[in-house]
Order: structure tokens, then sequence, then C-alpha cells
């Protein structure tokens, strides 16, 4: 692209305030239009605001320039224009879509209410700042909060909602709490954590209804007939890209916005960075992809023709403050396939756990839960994707000494 092409940004959160601030220091002008009132914040630390830990000015991202506040309703291709609800049109050369993700509400009886189009009083996503700041109002010592969803995010809601004096029950459908990354003993430990905090964590257990009385609510029941008394009832049973509008513009959408080493989408003109894109058939949906893709593209737009993005090995970090501090990280595959090997450490006193996956002398995955000095090393090390030493006792030291933070 040259100098003088427009370059506007849909989607205001990480992914989208990096790309705009790296191509304002490449000096490249863009237009990042976000729809929250807020000021740009850091997504991944809404949970330590709802705890109480953080104002929400603590997790502001630096507003670049050229942010206009608005909602985009439709884009047009042909004339390379976006358009927004209170009428406005933008001109484009090149469009980026950083639109993110929306929050997956399960299928529940009761969740809408019929006349007001909207959940009850009592019911909460916990996706935005607009989410966490009215659970936050909400939420009062010894209220009965119940969060539907044993995930990342629902662990750090229960958590959050603990340590502000609620009476919290945690419901998830699944076997274990965060089973998409951690293998048994670290969810165990979590697990552990949690019920140490006070949430009365319930596995393998199906939410069916949400019941209101007067458009509030006041109960939740469970597909095995009992129920919940609840206050507060929080929806966190994950995120789904945010497509909607590439869909409506006749791109290519999958699970996402499909892009290719360039992200660009099936237009050529139109690329897609962060949560809502679909690369190599995955959608990350983490920090660190994000900000990556859009290093990526900053050095595209910005005239570097051999900048590509060829994916990102990707760790899911939860990091946990406090007096009761949890840090847990996983990375790549934590679950052995028959013929590989595994170390694993565990000490019950210090509530710390470590295991790493090797196949072929490779490292391909690892869960560490607390004590985390020696986390930076193993990424390392897997990142890499390198040969290890055929004794193995380098890996043994990493799990063995803390080392001190990475």
């Amino acid at each position: 692209m040259t100098s003088n092409e427009r370059v506007v940004v849909i989607g205001s959160g990480l992914a989208g305030v990096r790309l705009a601030r790296r191509l304002g220091d490449l000096g490249v002008p863009a237009t990042l239009i976000g729809e929250e009132e807020h000021t740009p914040y850091n997504r991944v630390l809404l949970a330590e605001v709802l705890a109480g830990r953080y104002a929400p000015e603590v997790i502001a991202l630096p507003a670049p320039a050229g942010l206009t506040r608005g909602r985009v309703v439709g884009i047009d291709r042909e004339m390379r224009a976006v358009h927004l609800a209170d009428g406005a049109e933008i001109a484009y050369d090149r469009l980026v879509l950083a639109t993110g993700s929306n929050p997956v509400l399960p299928p529940l009886r009761g969740l809408w209410d019929p006349e007001r189009h909207e959940f009850p009083d009592g019911v909460h996503a916990f996706r935005t700042m607009d989410d966490c700041m009215r659970l936050s109002r909400a939420v009062r010592p010894g209220a009965r909060a119940v969060v539907i969803g044993g995930g990342l995010l629902g662990v750090s809601a229960s958590r959050a909602l603990a340590r502000r004096g609620a009476q919290v029950v945690l419901a998830q459908q699944g076997e274990r709490l965060m089973e998409r990354q951690l293998d048994p003993s670290a969810s165990m430990l979590v697990r552990h954590h949690l019920t140490e905090l006070g949430v009365e964590v319930h596995t393998e257990t199906r939410v069916r209804a949400v019941r209101s009385v007067g458009g509030t609510v006041r109960s939740v029941s469970l597909a095995d007939g009992y129920a919940l008394d609840a206050d507060l009832v929080v929806i966190a049973c994950g995120v789904h890209p945010r497509a909607g509008l590439a869909r409506e513009a006749g791109l290519a959408v999958h699970k996402g916005v499909i892009v290719d080493e360039e992200l660009r989408s099936s237009d050529p003109y139109i690329h897609a960075i962060g949560d809502c894109a679909q690369f190599g058939g995955t959608v990350y949906g983490l920090a660190t992809p994000a900000l990556e893709q859009a290093d990526v593209l900053a050095e595209l737009l910005a005239g570097n023709l051999d900048s590509r993005y060829t994916g990102t090995r990707a760790l899911t970090r939860l990091t946990l403050a406090g007096a009761d501090f949890l840090d847990l990280a996983a990375f790549g595959e934590p679950e052995p396939r028959p013929g590989d090997d595994v170390i694993q450490l565990a000490d019950a006193t210090r509530g710390t756990y470590r295991k790493v996956v090797v196949r072929d002398d490779r490292l391909v995955g690892g869960v560490l839960v607390g004590e985390l000095g020696t986390v930076g090393a193993l990424a390392r090390a897997w990142e890499g994707a390198e040969p290890l030493p055929a004794n193995g006792a380098p890996l043994l030291h990493l799990l063995t000494n803390d080392g001190g933070p990475e």
C-alpha cells in the first residue's frame, strides 16, 4: 500500500488498539472505530476490576490518535466505505476487522425477558466493561450468585465474586473445570482453590432454566430437578467470533473471518485480526495471537511486503493475584498420546503441580499450577520445537528449579 491510503480499523480492543498504535509509530495514520463509550481497555483484566483489585482506569489502554466512537452497521465493499448507526459514512482503502467476540448464550428457558427482550434483572453476561460495572454494582456481601460455565472466564468470575463476599455456586456442564486447558490433576487444584474461597463447585451439572419473578431472577433450575436460589446469575459459557459484519458483507466466514498469511479476508482490501479472525482453521481467542497478528499486519500495511503471519503457539496463562494467589499456565497438548513420555511433579503441601509431555524428543505440551518461575523457559523450549537433550536432565531441572521470575 502507499502512505496516503486510508486505513480504517473496526474495533478498539487489544488487537485494534495495538494495530492503530503500531501504524502510527510507522507513520501510517489510521481511523480506529470503537463501539464502547469507555476508553479502550484490556479485557483480560476485567475479573480483577470485578474483584475490586483494580479501578477501571488502571486497565485502560493508551488511546491511539484517530479514535472514533460509533457502531458500524454495514460495509459497502463496492464503494469501500463503512456505515455507522448514526448515519455517518467513513471511506477506506484498507479495512481491518478487529471486532472481537461475543459471549455464548446457552439456550436456557427464561434467559430472556419476553416483554423487554433483554436479560431479567440480576442476569449478567461478563464480556465488556459495561457488563463488569453492572455486575460490580449488583454484587454485595451475602448475595447468592450462580456462575454458569467452568472455563477460564467462569473460574475468574467465580473467584472475583467470592472476593466481593458473594455466596457463589459454579455450575459446570463438563467433567472438570477448565477442561480445554487443564488435565484432571491441575483442574482439581483449581477446584480446591475455589473451594477454599467458599465457592461451591458442581461439575457434570447442566442448567436448564432461569426463573424470574416480576422481571427479577430468583433461581436457576438444573436438569436433575434441583433448583439453586440466585440473586445474581453470570453467564460464562465462552465466546464466539463476532463476524456478523463480515458475513453480511459477503466475506468468507466459517467459525471466524477466514484470513491468509497476510491476514487478508476473501476481499483483498479487507483484513481481520484478533478474536474474529480464523487462520489455518484456528480461532485463537487469546491475547498473544491477537497482538502478534496486529504487529504483522502493521508491517504489511506500512509497506513491508515480506511480513507474514504463520500462526501462534499460544500459551494460556491465568494469574489471580492477592492474598489467595493462584497462578497457572497451559500450553500445547497437556494430555499425552500413546508412546509419549510424561514428567509429572506434584507437591500437595505447597499446592503446586507441574507436568510436561515429550514426543519424539520434543516438548509438545505442559500444564503448571503455582510457583511458575519456570514457565518462561518451558514455553520457549516448546515454542522453539527443538529436540531436547537425550538424557532429559535439563528438562527435569526446569521443572524443579523455580528460577525466579521470567
